[in-house]
């Protein structure tokens, strides 16, 4: 793909500054017993581009995630998003302030239809308190006004012969589309996906990644964890390794892909050892 020009004089090394960072990560630590799983001295997640994170199993990719968007509080340091100090924030409060996530293992409301999973992620819906809820032109206006929005998402998704199903009906692939659509409903400024691809079926895996490409093209900043490494090199506009919970590599997919360290992490450092003593066999 064609390199961000935001990003093109950038140095490809862990923790180089952004020219126009939305998330800004400086001393982030989480512990579990004597186990660190998250070690970031200093991060940058450039605005308006398609940030890819990738890291062997165990790197902490998730339990980062899980930091950053108030799903785990017990991790130390500071990290702030569009200016503004947001560690320890609950989730919700992030949402509304513009930065939603995915999970790993689709999270969809699966008594509930398509529909109403969509209508339940808006904010700031005036029917949703007492008093106003027992008067409906308070709110009717309102309501009609977010199904709309729902039914637009819907039809970009590819999900609107589903809107009336029960959400638990879909498959892996659509639910991954409803997640992604729903996360739209409060018009987030940072989209931040765990695994968009686990469990999507061909069919739907190019529309998928065409959705992802969307987000960023219509001014959106994504970041991303994915194991697949074609899709992190075809939509990715920089990438981000972690191994031991630390950032050992980032810059454009191809520099991440052929740096050593990265290549050590995914193989192990012993592969470079054996292909040596390899060698020398070969020519005592």
């Amino acid at each position: 793909m064609t390199p961000d020009p935001t990003l093109a004089d950038i140095t490809a090394e862990p923790g180089v500054p952004k020219p126009d960072p939305l998330l800004v990560l400086d001393g982030v630590r989480r512990d579990f017993g004597g186990v660190r799983a998250v070690d970031v001295d200093h991060l940058e997640v450039q605005r308006g581009v398609i940030t890819g994170l990738i890291g062997p199993n165990g790197a902490g990719k998730t339990t980062l995630f899980n930091l950053l968007t108030g799903f785990d509080r017990g991790g130390t340091g500071r990290w702030t998003f569009d200016g503004r100090d947001v560690a320890g924030m609950p989730a919700h409060r992030l949402a509304r302030r513009g930065m939603v996530r995915t999970f790993q293992l689709t999270r969809v409301l699966s008594r509930l239809t398509v529909l109403e999973n969509m209508k339940l992620a808006a904010v700031g819906q005036r029917g949703e308190r007492l008093l106003p809820a027992l008067l409906r032109p308070v709110w009717g206006a309102q309501e009609a006004d977010i199904e709309r929005r729902a039914d637009d998402l819907l039809d970009r998704f590819l999900l609107a012969a589903k809107r009336d199903d029960y959400a638990g009906y879909l498959s892996g692939g659509q639910r991954r589309l409803l997640e992604m659509a729903r996360a739209l409903m409060v018009d987030p400024t940072l989209v931040m996906l765990d695994e968009p691809m686990a469990g999507v079926n061909p069919a739907l895996r190019q529309d998928l990644l065409g959705r992802i490409t969307d987000l960023r093209d219509s001014g959106r900043t994504v970041l991303f964890v994915e194991h697949d490494m074609d899709v992190v090199m075809s939509i990715s506009d920089w990438v981000v390794c972690m191994a031991q919970g630390r950032v050992i590599a980032e810059g454009p997919p191809a520099r991440v892909a052929g740096n050593p360290a990265v290549i050590d992490a995914y193989l192990g450092s012993q592969h470079g050892a054996d292909d040596e003593q390899g060698s020398e066999e070969t020519t005592s």
